[in-house]
């Protein structure tokens, strides 16, 4: 029986140690899945951080992009005004030549009324 009990012994020894081996290299494995956990989290609080800062940069990009195209808009508004500007003065240019080209009208015969006076001569006061 002492050899039982002392074989018994042994092996509750044994696997005493083995229990104690198993629960240090699962502190060890915790331990280290901490690390990688805490490395994993600063890298994602980093990438969140990216995150943020392309957003902001993304939404003044679209702004400048907004006021690029109005500007755009405002230039080719500007070029229709300008067109149009310029063939109503064309016209009026045009118009205006074609009415000091004009050629004056022929004199007309003086008409001389009952008591031999000349009548119907026009005189210009704009002058």
């Amino acid at each position: 029986m002492e050899i039982q009990s002392a074989t018994q012994a042994a092996f509750q020894q044994l696997r005493l140690q083995q229990a104690q081996r198993t629960a240090e290299r699962a502190e060890q494995v915790a331990r280290a899945l901490r690390v990688e956990a805490s490395a994993a989290r600063r890298e994602a609080e980093r990438a969140q951080e990216n995150a943020r800062d392309l957003t902001v940069r993304s939404d003044q990009a679209d702004g400048e992009a907004g006021r690029a195209r109005q500007g755009v808009a405002m230039i080719g508004s500007l070029g229709a005004m300008q067109e149009s500007l310029s063939l109503v003065l064309d016209r009026a240019g045009g118009a205006a030549a074609t009415v000091l080209r004009v050629p004056p009208a022929a004199p007309q015969a003086p008409v001389i009324n009952t008591s031999g006076q000349v009548t119907g001569t026009v005189i210009n006061t704009a002058a």
